[in-house]
C-alpha cells in the first residue's frame, strides 16, 4: 500500500478518496510502499492476525504486487490450483510450489 504521510511520519486522512489522489500517485512514484502485507493485513503470517486453518482445510492465498516480480513459495507443500494473472477464465496451474506475479498483477492459489 503507498498511504501518504506528512512530515512528521502520521497517516494523513482525507474527507474524499478523490482528495488522497495526488499524495498517493507521489508516494507511489517513490516505489517505497507504506505496508507491505500478506493475505491484506500486515503480521498475517504470525501474530494476531495469521491465517488459522485446520489440516484438510482449504485456504485462498491472493497475491498482489504493485512493483516487482515476486515468487510466493509454499515451504512444505504445493499449490493446488494456481491463477498466475488472476484470471477466473483461464484454467489454473496444478501443484506449483513457486509462481510467478508479474509486478503490477495478481495471482490467487488454494491450497489444502
Amino acid at each position: 500500500f503507498y498511504v501518504p504521510q506528512d512530515v512528521g511520519g502520521d497517516f494523513k486522512r482525507y474527507d474524499d478518496l478523490l482528495d488522497s489522489f495526488d499524495d498517493t500517485l507521489e508516494r507511489m512514484k517513490t516505489l517505497t510502499p507504506s505496508h507491505v502485507v500478506f493475505n491484506g493485513r500486515v503480521g498475517a503470517l504470525a501474530d494476531d492476525n495469521a491465517m488459522i486453518a485446520k489440516v484438510g482445510e482449504t485456504v485462498m492465498f491472493i497475491h498482489a504486487q504493485a512493483n516487482r516480480d515476486t515468487r510466493p513459495h509454499l515451504i512444505g507443500g504445493h499449490g493446488d490450483l494456481v491463477w498466475e494473472t488472476g484470471s477466473f477464465d483461464d484454467p489454473p496451474a496444478t501443484n506449483l510450489e513457486t509462481w510467478l506475479i508479474r509486478g503490477g498483477s495478481a495471482g490467487v492459489s488454494l491450497y489444502t
